[in-house]
């Protein structure tokens, strides 16, 4: 509903050109139950003459049957539409409302205050711009207080506007409302809030709603539609990188080739060099298409289909981004996860997982911790139940592109959907790669250089450094030759150290579990080492069992592949299980260690090893022999 104003029966068309300028701004209302979010939207709606006389009329007949404000018109009534909602006085799904004043556009998502609805009041923030918290000056802040602040900040709200409301009950107190601002002023100071803006009201009576009234001389700040009104929400926009999902390839006729999405972020001109992902493709951007004809740019929001200079291959589910400015790339994602269902969420449980970039089939690996809603404290879990916020590592088949949700709110963002159901049962918000293979350094940390030379300590130790990754499965003999072949490149003269998987485990690995995920950050770590080693000119022999193929591959490109050598012990399982002398295979049978390759998981057998290696068949002699050739025969054995 529009602003009453004269243009409309003098020019219509100047009208809707003013309306269209103005910008939107969307907010939601949240707070325990009780606390009055239907009535203060109603209120806002009333007193700004935004409800149509029959609309009026009819809340008024409703209110003396099923309203609960006495003698006066109850305008909680106006969004609480569902027959449950007016029977039990609550409000149970989440109501939009869309108005506009003088100033600003408005859409209000009228959220629900009981926890049982928490998943409906993260659907209503997920769009919004500004949280209004109410809050009941009785009771002051209370459990679902806390948990609407931290969801909407979890959801980048960072715009929070703390209505304390029902100051009719408590007197018009200025002690109270100063005393409720400090209880949530020392709750919030862990979250990530712009400058809450406190404001006391009735929006029962009216008083600072809309108009000052007479209750609340002492308050100097705005009205609730002042500061909305106000309010400066654009300063987090992003415009400066470009992000466009593509949802849909458009080609109605031979001539045209489009590519249709919606803008997460960033600016896009004709003429801008963008690249397509996962392909890693690049062209320049011809037109941009729009129903209203072509557009000079396009911002934010702005729903356009890009034509670009060059026929390259975009398919839907791929984003174009700006050169130079690539999102975050992983199957491994951290996320905090709002649980959204009554099943109990358990690690291993595959899950399908909506993206800006498409459907993935998907994995809950590890939870790494819950947030307890009234400390903010971590706290350790085995499973997620209803309403349940946590921080979670998810593994997809699927490579996401994303960026972190704290710097894209589109591209950071998912839903887990049940396979079976296709209900939406998780909200999750991206905080980085959840493996960290992939994570970023800090921007201000430099590589350092040596004065050193690589030439230099070629010549000094006689080698071209090199990393020789012996992997394959337990007791197949990685330990024994690379314990043989680091004696014999010693007695040689040669430099060489050894990186043994359990002696790393009882070090920098001592955090670490058995899981896939832990299995891959050991390697991560050995990798780390085995490079830092290689620089400085030393031939490094890492013993580990390394089951994923993939976690392998991911060890080759840190090191490098000019120096990382593959050595595959293949062994057949039948001689490692009569070489185990540690009883290991026996346990893993009997279910005693989970996540035992070759028994309780699985083992990739390498397809791209440099050199294998039967250590069934050939002595350990002939082993390290072979792999000395393999290093002589590659250029990094000098004599």
């Amino acid at each position: 509903m529009s602003h009453q104003s004269e243009l409309i029966a003098t020019d219509i068309e100047a009208y809707l050109a003013e309306h269209e300028r103005k910008d939107l701004l969307r907010f939601l209302t949240c707070g325990s139950v009780d606390d009055g979010k239907s009535t203060l939207i109603g209120r806002l709606l009333h007193d700004s003459h935004m409800i149509y006389e029959d609309q009026l009329a009819s809340l008024e007949a409703d209110s003396t049957t099923q309203g609960s404000a006495g003698d006066q018109v109850d305008l909680a009534l106006l969004t609480d539409g569902l027959k449950a909602e007016r029977e039990q006085g609550i409000t149970i799904d989440v109501a939009y409302r869309y108005f506009s004043t003088a100033k600003r556009k408005f859409i209000i998502a009228d959220t629900p205050g009981h926890e049982q609805y928490t998943r409906n009041m993260v659907t209503g923030a997920s769009t919004c711009q500004l949280a209004i918290i109410l809050i009941d000056a009785r009771h002051g802040v209370i459990t679902q207080t806390k948990r609407h602040s931290y969801i909407a900040n979890l959801l980048g709200i960072r715009n929070v506007a703390v209505a304390i409301n029902k100051m009719d009950l408590v007197d018009w107190s200025q002690e109270r409302f100063d005393e409720i601002r400090e209880q949530y002023l020392e709750f919030a100071k862990p979250l990530d809030l712009i400058d809450p803006v406190f404001l006391p009201m009735s929006a029962l009576l009216g008083d600072n709603v809309v108009e000052k009234g007479d209750n609340l001389a002492w308050f100097d700040g705005p009205t609730m539609m002042e500061h909305l009104e106000t309010v400066d929400v654009e300063a987090g926009i992003d415009i400066e990188t470009f992000r466009l999902p593509v949802q849909m390839v458009t080609r109605p006729d031979l001539d045209f080739r489009g590519f249709a999405g919606t803008i997460a972020s960033g600016v896009v001109r004709p003429g801008d060099k963008v690249i397509n992902l996962p392909s890693g493709v690049s062209s320049t951007v011809d037109r941009i298409v729009t129903m209203d004809g072509d557009l000079p740019i396009a911002g934010p929001g702005r729903a356009i289909t890009l034509t670009l200079t060059d026929e390259i291959d975009v398919s839907r589910g791929d984003v174009l981004v700006s050169e130079g400015q690539e999102p975050l790339r992983a199957h491994d994602v951290d996320a905090m996860v709002v649980w959204m269902t009554d099943e109990a969420m358990t690690p291993g449980r595959q899950y399908l997982l909506q993206h800006a970039n498409g459907l993935s089939n998907a994995t809950v690996t590890t939870i790494h911790h819950r947030v307890d809603i009234n400390t903010l404290e971590q706290q350790s879990a085995d499973e997620l139940a209803l309403n349940d916020i946590a921080w979670l590592q998810v593994s997809t088949d699927r490579e996401l592109l994303f960026d972190r949700y704290a710097d894209n709110r589109q591209t950071g963002a998912f839903i887990l959907v049940d396979r079976l159901t296709n209900a939406t049962v998780g909200a999750g918000m991206i905080t980085g790669a959840g493996s960290s293979w992939d994570r970023a350094p800090e921007d201000s940390l430099q590589r350092q250089v040596s004065m050193v030379s690589a030439a230099e300590r070629a010549v000094r130790f006689g080698q071209q450094p090199a990393t020789v990754l012996l992997t394959g499965l337990t007791a197949a003999g990685k330990s024994t030759i690379a314990t043989a072949l680091e004696r014999q490149l010693f007695d040689r003269g040669k430099v060489a150290v050894r990186l043994d998987g359990e002696n790393i485990r009882l070090g920098i690995s001592r955090d670490l579990g058995f899981t896939a995920a832990d299995r891959s950050e050991n390697l991560r770590r050995a990798a780390e080492i085995a490079r830092l080693l290689n620089n400085q000119g030393i031939t490094v022999i890492a013993a580990f069992v390394s089951p994923d193929a993939t976690v392998r591959s991911r060890f080759k490109e840190l090191v490098g592949d000019e120096r990382s050598l593959e050595v595959f012990v293949d062994t057949p399982i039948e001689v490692c299980r009569e070489r185990d002398t540690s009883g290991l295979y026996e346990r893993a049978d009997a279910g005693e260690i989970a996540d035992f390759p070759g028994v309780s998981a699985p083992y990739d057998d390498a397809e791209t090893f440099d050199l294998r290696l039967d250590a069934s068949v050939l002595s350990i002699e002939e082993s390290v022999a072979a792999i000395v050739k393999m290093l002589g025969d590659g250029g990094h054995l000098r004599g």
